[in-house]
């Protein structure tokens, strides 16, 4: 089921959203926005899958698997919100969950 879900997510890994049109200049938006905090600046290294579902060499297999059980089930209901940035969310920890499960239980 999870090479299923690896190749249905990399073909749609290269279909993006097209971005909104920019907002005019002093509009409401540009008012709020000027009032919000700045965001977090992101780490310049990407995070392994075992960094992204949170296993560590510690545990043991039955904890690993509980763990990618719970986290399946929390972003495979995501994979299907209709808000982007969820939906890419949820695809980038599906695919890490895939991976964790190869490296730690084999290849299905």
């Amino acid at each position: 089921m999870f090479k299923i879900l690896k190749s249905l997510s990399k073909s749609l890994i290269g279909h993006k959203s097209t971005p909104a049109a920019p907002a005019k200049p002093g509009s409401l938006l540009d008012k709020v926005n000027k009032n919000a905090p700045a965001p977090a600046p992101k780490s310049a290294a990407p995070k392994t899958a075992e960094e992204l579902c949170e296993v560590t060499a510690k545990m043991s297999k039955p904890d690993i698997q509980a763990r990618i059980k719970l986290l399946y089930r929390r972003y495979n209901h995501s994979a299907g919100s209709l808000d982007a940035k969820i939906r890419d969310e949820a695809e980038t920890m599906l695919n890490a969950i895939v991976d964790v499960r190869e490296k730690h239980f084999g290849e299905l």
